[in-house]
């Protein structure tokens, strides 16, 4: 019988609104081309707001049984994604009362490239023909000169994937994120098609501390196959009042 190696179940958080969030949001109102941020990607931080929603987060995990809550905890290494994981330790979110948070430079946000920090305006009009080309490719392969598409962070994701089952089989795990990896994991688990991930994508944005849960069970072939327990839950926001967002990605005017 074939063997496989999975976690018992799989949290996957997106990051709480940013600060990149909120200028993207501004800057697109405006009608800008660039939007006004003075950071790298990586280094952009939580808005007030995001910080808010991620210690609401920790709360909510921390409120699970102590048999349900996550083991480990993996994290993005953007700053946003960091402080998110931080404030779910702080709040009691981990079984155990565990601290540490394992950073993966895998599961970080995508790269846009030379679209990086422009809004949809600014991408057409500074980029035009990359924009024709990537309107006939899809954002699922295209690739902007210097950034990746989402075929690219499925590579990356896949390899992730391969070491969390080797190195947490049968464990809780938890990864905190950005809204295109949790789209891309998703894609990796349950064998879908770019058709059918891109018509999920459509039909809602993944909310900020947006949670998403995989539980494994094995089937009669004696194989583990990831059933999806829970998608874009935001109940951490409704139980303690702050405000829902689902901005889209900051730095580049489309994901």
């Amino acid at each position: 019988m074939e063997r496989q190696h999975w976690p018992t179940r799989l949290w996957l958080v997106r990051h709480g609104q940013s600060q990149g969030n909120v200028a993207r949001d501004e800057a697109h109102e405006a009608g800008h081309l660039v939007i006004d941020l003075d950071w790298r990607d990586v280094d952009v931080p939580l808005s007030d707001l995001g910080q808010r929603q991620a210690e609401a987060t920790g709360r909510w995990f921390a409120a699970l049984p102590e048999d349900q809550r996550p083991e480990v905890l993996l994290s993005s290494p953007y700053v946003r994604a960091r402080q998110t994981a931080e404030a779910i330790c702080k709040g009691g979110g981990l079984a155990g009362g565990a601290k540490s948070t394992v950073l993966d430079e895998r599961l970080r946000e995508r790269e846009f490239g030379v679209f990086d920090g422009l809004t949809a305006i600014g991408i057409r009009e500074k980029y035009p023909d990359e924009a024709a080309h990537r309107a006939k490719m899809g954002k699922f392969y295209h690739r902007p000169p210097g950034g990746e598409s989402w075929a690219d962070v499925i590579l990356r994701l896949r390899s992730a994937m391969n070491s969390i089952a080797l190195q947490h089989e049968n464990r809780r795990v938890m990864i905190v994120c950005h809204q295109v990896v949790v789209l891309c994991l998703r894609y990796i688990l349950e064998e879908l098609t770019e058709a059918q991930i891109l018509a999920i994508d459509r039909q809602a944005e993944i909310l900020n501390c947006g949670i998403c849960a995989y539980d494994f069970s094995v089937d009669r072939k004696g194989l583990c196959i990831p059933q999806l327990a829970l998608w874009n839950h935001g109940a951490p926001m409704e139980k303690e009042g702050a405000p829902k967002t689902s901005a889209p990605d900051a730095m580049a005017g489309s994901r």
